[in-house]
């Protein structure tokens, strides 16, 4: 398996694949998103600044698909933002043929697997940060895996939590509902996951200190110890 570093601008992420033209072409697909992005800010800044959900006329793929995730999670298109990239890079990369290909976006993981996969969960100074992970199961689909923190990186939060991570088969989704969960959850008041059903929501899994809150249908979580040089960590993603 190669592990590769990526940089570009805000883009920090981390890509494993099987074949050096799987990462050439997660490389490219990222690239390509964040032009439709960049594209559609320049064209309209409000798209960017908006923390509520927003509805531009002829928005590209990428953004496009922002903004239903925000619109269906109650939150602004740049909630999704570093999903939806990293959903198009591993789109790029099975267009290539690649059975096997995951992007690391700042925390918010895009996966396709032919294998099981471990991802390691981090959040912060909670007792549990770096204990567990899950076992993901082979996936032949893409599968979103996005966390969200109150506590841990530069991303705008207003709530507590030190870790909140949502499964959904669209990454761009995932990566909203992981905002506006970790926005609102406390460990007196769930409230929020009741908003999940009829959502593309799989699973979520919430960590509060010592505090583990579960909702549908999460892969086993194991024991595990967590590498922290592994994490793909930056400036805000993008």
């Amino acid at each position: 398996m190669i592990r590769e570093h990526f940089e570009f601008r805000q883009t920090i992420a981390t890509i494993l694949a099987d074949e050096p033209g799987h990462i050439d072409a997660a490389k490219s697909g990222m690239l390509a998103a964040r032009r439709e992005v960049e594209d559609q800010i320049a064209r309209d800044p409000f798209f960017a600044a908006t923390l509520e959900p927003y509805s531009p006329q002829g928005a590209a793929k990428t953004p496009a698909s922002m903004v239903s995730a925000a619109a269906e999670a109650g939150v602004g298109p740049m909630a999704a933002v570093a999903g939806a990239i990293a959903m198009a890079g591993v789109g790029a990369m099975i267009g290539v043929g690649a059975s096997f290909g995951l992007i690391d976006n700042g925390g918010d993981i895009a996966l396709v697997s032919d294998r099981p996969v471990t991802i390691g969960i981090y959040a912060g100074g909670s007792p549990l940060s770096g204990r567990i992970a899950f076992r993901v199961p082979p996936q032949d689909e893409i599968l979103g895996v996005c966390t969200s923190s109150a506590t841990v990186g530069p991303s705008l939060s207003f709530g507590i939590a030190d870790a909140v991570t949502v499964f959904s088969p669209d990454v761009a989704v995932a990566d909203a509902w992981a905002t506006a969960i970790c926005n609102q959850i406390t460990a007196e008041d769930t409230s929020v996951l009741d908003r999940l059903d009829g959502s593309g929501v799989t699973a979520v899994l919430v960590i509060i200190g010592d505090t583990v809150i579960r909702w549908g249908d999460l892969p086993p979580v194991v024991r595990a110890r967590v590498d922290e040089r592994l994490i793909t960590a930056g400036r805000q993603p993008f």
